[in-house]
């Protein structure tokens, strides 16, 4: 097994420090640094960021356990490759777009959903309180259906968190860099290669995220799939840029 990278360790470290501070300190923490809508009262300018740091508290430690392994296994192996430099910078980007195309989507969301209220005549009273409390009454719910409320509420107050959209970039670089490695995944003893595994996992988020949507159906994952895909799709354009420009065989140490 490759040996752990000194980038790779000390984003590690970060994330485990972000997740006990986060569990100590309690809901202000969350508050603080997850990533809510713009127009939410407790966004700030930093989240983007800091949300890729964040992960669900205690006592679920799977969301993090999972992302730390990938992490060091296929950030290790891509750190040792690119150096220290390019690989955060990397990481970051990735991240960062799948903030972007998260916040993009519930946007989108959002103003399908306000847009149905006001077709079907709600007042602006009863809107706020959809969108501040999430209650509704019956008569409502036979304007616009309960899964178009739902994500009106959701869209706007459920903030996300996690490093998943920059690990997903991390699988995209690794299986464009090395397609043919073969990736065990739980339950399924096959291995199966990396240019498989990976767009075969995007594809399932990308069908999730719609199944999700109130466009498309009700009764979403509690999962950002769509911060999964802006992860792969920004470590997939900046692959395909760097081999373009054959930018890939430098260091930028």
């Amino acid at each position: 097994m490759m040996r752990m990278t000194d980038t790779v360790k000390q984003l590690l470290i970060i994330n485990i420090i972000f997740y006990i501070g986060s569990n100590i300190v309690g809901d202000v923490a969350y508050q603080l640094f997850s990533l809510y809508y713009p127009s939410h009262p407790n966004f700030r300018i930093w989240q983007p960021l800091t949300s890729m740091f964040m992960h669900a508290a205690m006592p679920n430690f799977t969301h993090i356990l999972f992302n730390m392994f990938a992490l060091v296994s296929f950030g290790s192996a891509l750190e040792h490759f690119w150096g220290p430099k390019k690989f955060i910078f990397f990481y970051i980007s990735c991240g960062l777009g799948a903030a972007l195309l998260h916040t993009g989507f519930n946007y989108f969301q959002y103003q399908h959903a306000l847009e149905a209220l006001q077709n079907a005549h709600i007042p602006n009273d009863v809107i706020a309180t959809i969108l501040k409390e999430g209650k509704y009454n019956e008569k409502i719910v036979e304007m616009v259906p309960l899964s178009t409320l739902e994500q009106f509420y959701f869209s706007f107050n459920v903030p996300s968190l996690g490093a998943s959209g920059a690990i997903y970039g991390l699988l995209t670089a690794f299986a464009f860099m090395f397609p043919m490695a073969e990736l065990g995944i739980m339950f399924i003893p096959i291995p199966i290669k990396a240019k498989y595994f990976v767009p075969g996992l995007i594809a399932v988020d990308l069908f999730l995220g719609f199944q999700g949507s109130s466009l498309f159906g009700s009764g979403g994952t509690g999962i950002a799939h769509f911060a999964h895909v802006g992860g792969a799709i920004t470590g997939f354009l900046m692959m395909w840029y760097w081999k373009k420009n054959q930018f890939n065989k430098n260091r930028w140490n």
